[in-house]
């Protein structure tokens, strides 16, 4: 579960971990609210899109920049690689305050109510003589296929992980997410991959798969992945998060999610984001709850 939570987070953050602390992760039950004439201080990654840049082209950028302007406060960013030390580095070492996106179920930090919902998803080339739907298809034994892992183990993230609980090893091409972080964007190497045909069909994280996929020179097919029977997770909710003990905050974020839900919706769908509905998935975890009560 912690190689899991650090992968989810690096997918997220670069987006998605789950609710384990890392090792060495402090927690701050006490800490105290932000300071409410302070800046909007948000962790972030320097290189790192679709989620945030130096640039400030991420949605994730966006999404602060809006945030700042509704609360009244300039925004100002503490840059760091999200690697598996990003938040302890960061928003628990009180550089900044709020981080943009973490699993709703992360419990090293105190998360906001949802603000979306993704799920993996398959890219391949549009005018391919095949039509994908889901991971049950035969032809996923034969065509090549790509996807993302944290480091050797090509099977640490869920895309490699359901592969090879299915049997599907020797057709599976890998491609590291942070294998060089002097050039922009290390994670499009996997829709590159596509776009060239290195390989055939790709199995990257939702909000990945749907920007870089309509950034290529060609045109590509992206199918989010809703019923993936696999041993890990595809489908997560994702919050913004704070400090442990700085509710005010928290809720003040949460009157901002609940005000420009819309507009956020329409910056999510500007970015490509596969976006689920959030009331199925909090019906889902209702249910699920009431299960395990009975039993």
């Amino acid at each position: 579960m912690g190689a899991l939570r650090n992968a989810i987070l690096a997918c997220v953050l670069l987006a998605p971990s789950l609710a384990l602390a890392q090792p060495g992760h402090t927690q701050y039950p006490g800490a105290a609210d932000a300071q409410a004439d302070s800046s909007l201080r948000v962790c972030a990654d320097p290189n790192n899109l679709p989620f945030s840049n130096k640039a400030g082209e991420g949605f994730e950028n966006k999404l602060a920049q809006m945030l700042g302007a509704w609360m009244h406060k300039p925004v100002e960013y503490a840059w760091a690689v999200q690697q598996k030390q990003f938040l302890r580095d960061t928003l628990d070492a009180n550089k900044c305050d709020v981080v943009m996106s973490l699993p709703t179920d992360d419990k090293a930090e105190l998360t906001t109510d949802p603000y979306y919902r993704s799920t993996y998803a398959m890219v391949y080339r549009a005018n391919a003589p095949y039509r994908l739907k889901s991971l049950d298809d035969p032809r996923l034994r034969t065509l090549e296929i790509g996807v993302h892992a944290l480091g050797d183990d090509w099977a640490d993230l869920p895309s490699g992980a359901v592969l090879a609980h299915r049997g599907i090893v020797k057709n599976v091409h890998v491609y590291k997410m942070f294998a060089d972080f002097s050039r922009p964007n290390p994670s499009a190497d996997l829709m590159e991959a596509v776009a060239r045909g290195d390989v055939d069909v790709a199995i990257a994280w939702g909000p990945l798969a749907g920007y870089f996929a309509t950034r290529e020179p060609v045109k590509l097919t992206v199918v989010p992945i809703t019923h993936s029977h696999s041993i890990l997770p595809f489908e997560f909710s994702i919050s913004m998060a704070v400090r442990h003990g700085d509710t005010g905050l928290r809720d003040r974020l949460n009157a901002f999610l609940r005000e420009k839900r819309g507009a956020i919706q329409a910056l999510l769908a500007e970015y490509g984001v596969p976006q689920l509905d959030l009331n199925a998935a909090r019906t889902q975890t209702a249910e699920a709850s009431q299960v395990t009560t009975k039993q």
